[in-house]
């Protein structure tokens, strides 16, 4: 009995890594998906017609025509030919049947665990809310996508801040997972106390710093001042005027949202740098390992962000800063993780 339990445990384990493996390549493709703005290129949420691309080259016209009504294509794209619409919708089909196969691929052994009885119930019950969320994900999707279809050439960037974040959420749930059975201790992550108040305020501003990096993508005010240190030739952008406080959190404003971009990474470094420093003032010698870590991470992370600037919004390093986005939230995880006693 204990064999098989032994091997149930495995399954689990290697199920949920395998699930984390395949979230993070669909939060790749997402950013693929965005960066070459290939989202609107299927302008219908075919949850089960659309499992197939198109086969023949009536199917393709139809969707291109249905493409060719969009603000998107009439006022930046009107040039585009078949050839290239080919290219950004395989993008964004990508993108939904990868997010089709993780529903599934989750659904099934879930159901197979469950009903084993084989593993806890503390172990088992984030996976569901995991399952819950992977679901609301997809109407998270396609609300996100709706929102460029009728008088926009893009998505709300709200929105995609909103799909962002929830992807990245699902991860840290399933990495949260990864890493309890992987040390055979299981810690709850709702630990709230004086000491854990460091770790997990670091957590909550790197959030607040996706939430803006996902704001300057879906804006491209990337593209406004693509130099560094400064904005053009000052640390504030001149092209603006702040009336009070409606002009302090405007969002829409592109310039606003890059200099807050850029201040919060500012903050989230000293934070960091200060947090290495507590921790090797007071010797705590089991968190020099996740600090060494994720000291790297935003050392990486801060050079991705420069480079994606003063490299004209490069495909390759705009990419590359968001997964290293996510790294930063997993290190930082990882940290919190070993701190709880």
């Amino acid at each position: 009995m204990e064999t098989h339990d032994k091997k149930i445990n495995n399954l689990f384990y290697i199920w949920l890594t395998i699930s984390f493996g395949l979230i993070l390549t669909m939060i790749i493709i997402g950013g693929l998906t965005r960066l070459t703005d290939s989202g609107l290129s299927i302008t219908k949420w075919e949850l089960f017609k659309g499992i197939l691309p198109p086969l023949t080259q009536t199917q393709w016209e139809m969707y291109f025509n249905q493409y060719k009504k969009l603000p998107q294509y009439i006022l930046l794209n009107s040039d585009m030919s078949l050839k290239e619409f080919k290219i950004i919708f395989y993008w964004e089909y990508i993108h939904r049947l990868l997010g089709r196969l993780i529903g599934i691929f989750f659904l099934i052994p879930l159901l197979y665990f469950h009903f084993s009885h084989k593993i806890e119930k503390n172990r088992l019950l984030p996976c569901y809310i995991i399952f819950f969320l992977i679901l609301l994900q997809g109407i998270i999707g396609w609300y996100m996508v709706k929102s460029g279809l009728l008088n926009a050439v893009t998505v709300s960037h709200y929105r995609l801040s909103l799909h962002l974040t929830m992807a990245i959420l699902i991860a840290a749930i399933i990495y949260w997972q990864i890493i309890n059975i992987k040390n055979i201790n299981y810690k709850n992550f709702f630990q709230f106390s004086f000491t854990n108040l460091p770790y997990l305020f670091l957590i909550f501003l790197i959030f607040v710093q996706i939430i803006m990096g996902a704001f300057v993508s879906g804006l491209d005010a990337g593209k406004i001042y693509q130099t560094w240190p400064l904005m053009g030739e000052s640390y504030v952008p001149d092209d603006f005027d702040i009336n009070g406080w409606p002009g302090v959190i405007s969002f829409d404003n592109h310039s606003l949202v890059q200099f807050y971009h850029r201040n919060i990474a500012y903050i989230l470094s000293l934070y960091i740098f200060f947090l290495s420093f507590f921790i090797f003032k007071n010797k705590k010698i089991n968190l020099y390992k996740p600090m060494f870590i994720l000291l790297a991470v935003v050392l990486i992370q801060i050079n991705l962000g420069i480079f994606t600037l003063l490299s004209d919004l490069n495909i390759i390093i705009a990419l590359a800063h968001q997964i290293s986005g996510v790294i930063l939230v997993l290190s930082t995880l990882n940290l919190y993780f070993y701190s709880i006693k």
